[in-house]
């Protein structure tokens, strides 16, 4: 699994339009599995600091006891028009590392934002990824640029 800087080293400008996707509207959904190995989404406000991609969620919530479960999961951006002309879309798979040590993450955040969730208040993961993907409209078609560890990108133009 690479770390989103180990992504976004090999691909910058594929990283940075990714990136900025989600910082265009904080809330985003998350795709997890359940017990029964059917799929369950939920919102997730996904940020992105240090080289890192990271989720805290509403502690023993049921998004988290999936991924405790199978840390496979997508992330989808929100998208604002259905003809996606505006922005375009980003989507992001991978695993997700449960992570104990959140001090240092925690004091990041509040010097960021402001805001700084007790530890016992949030559970956090680090999101590796195997997958991200950029689609956009160009012209009259769509184009997919999309990145899979240990395969490198690829474009795929559609009418």
């Amino acid at each position: 699994m690479a770390t989103w800087a180990e992504f976004a080293a090999e691909e910058p400008d594929l990283a940075a339009f990714v990136q900025g996707r989600f910082a265009a509207d904080r809330h985003a959904l998350i795709a997890t599995l359940r017990k029964d190995g059917s799929p369950r989404i939920s919102g997730v406000e996904p940020d992105f600091t240090h080289g890192e991609l990271w989720a805290g969620m509403m502690v023993d919530s049921l998004k988290v006891r999936d991924l405790r479960r199978d840390p496979r999961f997508a992330l989808h951006c929100m998208t604002t028009t259905a003809s996606m002309t505006e922005a375009g879309d980003a989507k992001i798979s991978g695993t997700a590392e449960f992570w104990t040590d959140k001090d240092v993450y925690l004091k990041d955040l509040f010097d960021r934002t402001g805001w700084q969730p007790k530890p016992e208040e949030i559970d956090l993961f680090r999101m590796n990824v195997t997958e991200v993907v950029q689609m956009t409209v160009e012209g009259d078609g769509m184009v997919v640029l999309s990145w899979h560890e240990g395969r490198g990108t690829r474009r795929v133009a559609k009418k």
